[in-house]
């Protein structure tokens, strides 16, 4: 039975967020990684989550609840890239900062990476959060459609040696490449 990703709450501020008793998978990465496209791409919507040409438009921390399984897929606000303050950037920071630490649902962090760029650091940077926080890691290479399997291969190793050993799954949300293997995996990380 395919899942349904329903969108039950969305927080803008530290206060708001909601501390559900269900498994949370939190999902991450750089503005521009396509996040909303993989989103939909699960829930095989087109518009469940916001798509935009202007990299940064999530501002703010989305609860998709994942039926029949009864976990939730928890969509951060991108980093890196956004057309925004300086002051505002720091907010998001703190914010994600505390949901990751505090969740005591928080089963995984699914780090979104970008296919077709070498590590970036504030990618590497957001690993090492999670590995000293000891928050297990589903890393996720996105865009595969916009690479060739040379490509794929050498970005899977690279992130191989960064992660210690683990292997990122690789999708498109463009072909739907990768999306069963990805939800094979959530569903496993939630359950753990």
């Amino acid at each position: 039975m395919r899942p349904t990703l329903i969108l039950e709450t969305t927080a803008y501020t530290p206060e708001q967020i909601i501390h559900l008793q269900q498994a949370q998978l939190a999902l991450a990465g750089r503005s521009n990684v396509g996040k909303s496209s993989l989103v939909n791409a699960l829930a095989e919507r087109k518009a469940l989550a916001k798509v935009s040409a202007t990299p940064g438009k999530t501002r703010s921390i989305n609860f998709y609840r994942v039926e029949p399984d009864n976990f939730y897929i928890v969509d951060l606000p991108g980093y890196g890239y956004a057309r925004c303050s300086q002051k505002e950037r720091n907010a998001w920071g703190k914010m994600l900062e505390q949901y990751l630490v505090e969740c005591a649902q928080l089963r995984a962090l699914v780090l979104l990476l970008d296919c077709r760029l070498p590590a970036q650091k504030s990618d590497v940077a957001l690993a090492h959060f999670a590995q000293t926080h000891q928050i297990p890691l589903l890393p996720v290479l996105t865009k595969a459609d916009k690479c060739t399997q040379k490509e794929h291969a050498q970005r899977q190793q690279e992130w191989k040696i960064l992660l210690s050993g683990v292997v990122p799954l690789i999708t498109s949300a463009k072909s739907r490449n990768g999306v069963a293997a990805l939800w094979e995996a959530l569903r496993k990380a939630a359950a753990n």
